[in-house]
């Protein structure tokens, strides 16, 4: 695994909304560049920059047109190569997201699949042999050229399906995995991610990682098919980072990625935290964090020091944070995000507690997301900072709250959420027992009207965690010493006849002997 994983602290990017530059209302590259220092000054080392490839945005540039050439609308590829060198000046690494699922129904390679005739690119796609017979279990299109097949979908109707075998096959127009047609998509997918990394790019993050071979249950083939690009970049580009999209760590890490994120679907119970009706991260009373301390337990006790597990802050996919969890109630949220295991991932604008907008009208597929999707609130200025444009020509609209949160607002605030961010970041780059490789041990789990908490240890330290965020104290039986604390929200923990108590809505990190 990469070194530079080890401290890792990661930001994502939705470049739409991030920074507007040349008053078309809508972000680019440049606009990240230029809010590179405010990035590093706020703590995070490493971008995940949602697609910026040319595509005809049906799903937020899911749908890609061209891998290997950036949307006008953000730039250029000569702007992409500069943001790389200009975040490497900064000690900042960057990902981009590589959609290796399918394609927008623009891409030349679809064109060409389309057509009746046999060209080098029919089995690009997992088309049947009718067009009478569809894919089972998926969507798919039919009727919409003179071939003589149905094209599986992945998600949306724009989005066909890039071929990669089938790992049981049922069909007779079904390939296998070795069939010549699933190994040229895989070549070329190689293609692709050679491109970028030759540019600079440190790595991707793999957008649904786990779906590429197609009736494949268990997962096998597509943890085998991630083997076999996880070689290619061991021999040819033995440093670059592949984050997955899967959330199943232990499928994910077997097959060669170095970390997985926990989702708000899958197994991991994450969305018990932060995205339910009663989340543990409120003071409601009613939550409960024990299934997902079982589950994550289980899971790393599976994966060992395979690889990372990420538990991010949110994403482009799931509502904002702000939405189930207070302003005071994501002071707890963010201690646990800030000092659990794995490198953390913050979603733009969380960081100042921006609110998920409500009943906007989609856009480019966003549907409920888009909410969460709106522009970067950066000061007090026309539109929030984000855009010189009319606010009408705003692509995504913003919160239109006169109290919305901005960065300048809370920059000036030293007990605001965006201090609270850059102090843990800051906790967790000075002690080797808050980063990403070091030891979790959980004291108490969580369970309703149960505190959560938890050591993280190394050679150098041991470190307690303690988090409370029901209306009452609650105590947990310990065995050694509680210290100095270092950082404290709600009030400090003490400790009593083997006890520590944990004050109500309270959260803070110790020394510990």
């Amino acid at each position: 695994m990469p070194k530079w994983l080890d401290t890792a602290v990661f930001y994502e990017i939705y470049p739409q909304s991030f920074y507007d530059t040349n008053a078309d209302g809508i972000g680019d590259i440049q606009g990240i560049i230029r809010k590179l220092d405010y990035i590093r000054e706020l703590g995070f080392n490493a971008l995940w920059i949602n697609p910026c490839f040319v595509s005809p945005f049906g799903d937020a540039g899911y749908d890609v047109a061209d891998y290997c050439q950036v949307a006008p609308r953000y730039g250029t590829n000569e702007d992409l190569k500069q943001l790389f060198a200009q975040a490497h000046n900064r000690g900042i690494h960057v990902l981009l997201d590589l959609v290796p699922g399918h394609t927008s129904v623009e891409h030349p390679w679809f064109r060409e699949s389309m057509k009746p005739e046999r060209n080098p690119f029919t089995d690009r796609y997992v088309w049947t042999d009718s067009v009478w017979t569809s894919p089972e279990g998926m969507g798919c299109l039919r009727g919409i050229s003179q071939r003589d097949g149905s094209c599986a979908l992945n998600f949306f109707s724009c989005q066909p399906a890039l071929n990669y075998g089938f790992y049981n096959i049922t069909q007779p127009w079904q390939q296998g995995m070795e069939d010549d047609g699933p190994k040229a998509t895989l070549e070329a997918m190689k293609d692709v991610m050679a491109f970028w990394l030759g540019m600079g790019c440190d790595g991707f993050r793999v957008d649904m990682a786990g779906s590429l071979v197609k009736n494949d249950p268990e997962g096998e083939g597509t943890i085998a098919l991630w083997k076999k690009v996880r070689a290619f970049l061991d021999e040819k580009f033995p440093e670059a980072v592949l984050i997955s999209e899967w959330g199943e760590p232990d499928k994910a890490l077997r097959g060669g990625f170095h970390m997985d994120f926990l989702l708000h679907f899958g197994p991991s119970h994450y969305n018990d935290l932060f995205r339910c009706e009663h989340p543990y991260f409120s003071d409601c009373g009613l939550g409960d964090a024990s299934a997902f301390v079982e589950k994550y337990l289980d899971t790393t006790g599976k994966v060992g020091r395979a690889g990372l597990i990420c538990i991010p802050s949110g994403n482009h996919d799931m509502c904002r944070l702000a939405k189930h969890v207070t302003q005071e109630e994501r002071r707890l949220a963010f201690t646990f995000l800030l000092t659990m295991p794995g490198a953390p991932f913050v979603y733009y604008g969380d960081e100042i507690g921006m609110r998920h907008v409500e009943n906007l009208t989609s856009v480019e597929g966003g549907y409920a997301r888009t909410g969460a999707r709106s522009p970067m609130q950066w000061d007090s200025s026309t539109n929030a900072g984000f855009s010189s444009a009319a606010g009408e020509r705003l692509y995504i609209a913003q919160d239109p709250g006169a109290d919305r949160p901005t960065v300048e607002k809370q920059m000036a605030d030293e007990t605001s959420q965006y201090h609270q961010v850059k102090h843990l970041l800051a906790l967790r780059k000075a002690h080797p027992a808050l980063q990403n490789l070091s030891e979790i041990t959980f004291l108490s789990s969580g369970a309703p009207k149960e505190a959560l908490a938890y050591l993280r240890s190394c050679d150098e330290e041991t470190l307690l965690v303690a988090i409370n965020p029901y209306r009452e104290a609650v105590t947990f039986p310990v065995e050694g010493t509680l210290g100095k604390a270092l950082y404290t929200y709600g009030g400090e923990a003490s400790q009593k006849d083997g006890a520590i108590t944990v004050m109500p809505v309270s959260a803070g990190i110790y020394l510990f002997e």
